[in-house]
């Protein structure tokens, strides 16, 4: 009897529950990597090597009981980005409850060989988000899990009403790591940054590659399409590749902001990094009838 090949198999789309009763949606690819995404906030949980390895962090304090936003993985952060503007931090998608869509619209660029996709979709249809935020949109979300493991995230955002509007996002990603004295953030020498601890105030990175000893909260403006983050214990490298997100958000709360986050461990600060594609700086404006596209891939390299 022969085995059966890893061509053979094909991608996987489940539909699951978490203990909360939540839908969510997995994904397998034909070798066993899988994403998990959760309807609440459109937001991906999981994301495994095909040896099992998380490569996201979830706090283990984290409420994963609508409608509060869970502490790690990828949630969205839309039409807003922290405290810039009227809204709720971070905007609401990251607590609405998204759908998903059985027929979105065509994405011609997309080549589906090998894997294992889901799109959902959020509408500007419940009183709730018009009276917050008066504007007539679609956020159609397409998250796909390659042959290879990478994991990509394509939003498109259109305007269905009859006067413009502006919006920022961002992909708050937590990447699990051994210890964040460990870890380096390289693609971010010599720009332009704005530091959220320091009243917004506008810097220049050195030349270096970034390194991490105390809290950190930066925009930084106008980055290069690729951000790597090097993990020098586990010998493994996250690649951040984007289109559409000049921006990149890098988030470590340290050690008495973590104490002060209900939702975070004391010591859990020392396993994650936020590194973000988005755009913030220059909000994204679109005309009636606009749609905006912004990608993000997240693949991994491990070193010998």
């Amino acid at each position: 009897m022969e085995a059966s090949s890893d061509d053979e198999k094909r991608p996987m789309v489940d539909l699951v529950k978490d203990k909360n009763g939540t839908d969510q949606v997995l994904l397998q690819n034909p070798k066993g990597a899988s994403v998990k995404i959760s309807l609440h906030g459109g937001q991906v949980l999981s994301w495994k090597t095909e040896r099992g390895d998380e490569l996201l962090f979830t706090s283990a304090k984290a409420n994963s009981k609508p409608p509060h936003p869970v502490r790690g993985g990828i949630p969205i952060c839309f039409p807003q980005f922290g405290t810039r503007g009227s809204l709720e931090q971070h905007g609401f998608a990251r607590n609405k409850m998204w759908l998903v869509e059985n027929d979105p619209p065509a994405l011609p660029s997309f080549d589906s060989t090998g894997k294992a996709y889901v799109d959902f979709v959020l509408k500007s249809s419940d009183e709730d988000t018009t009276r917050i935020w008066p504007h007539s949109f679609e956020f159609h979300l397409r998250v796909s899990l390659g042959l290879d493991g990478n994991l990509t995230l394509i939003s498109r955002v259109r305007n269905i009403n009859s006067k413009p509007f502006s919006f920022s996002i961002a992909y708050h990603t937590y990447f699990s790591i051994s210890d964040i004295s460990e870890v380096r953030v390289e693609g971010l020498e010599t720009l332009d940054y704005l530091d959220n601890l320091l009243d917004k105030e506008r810097f220049t990175e050195q030349g270096d590659a970034l390194t991490f000893e105390s809290e950190i909260d930066r925009v930084y403006l106008n980055s290069k399409d690729v951000v790597a983050v090097f993990d020098h214990e586990r010998k493994r490298t996250f690649l951040i590749e984007k289109e559409g997100l000049p921006d990149v958000v890098v988030w470590n709360p340290w050690d008495k902001k973590a104490k002060a986050l209900p939702d975070l461990g004391d010591e859990e600060y020392k396993h994650m990094l936020c590194v973000d594609g988005a755009a913030i700086e220059k909000p994204i404006t679109l005309k009636p009838g606009e749609e905006w596209t912004g990608k993000l891939n997240l693949s991994l390299i491990l070193s010998t």
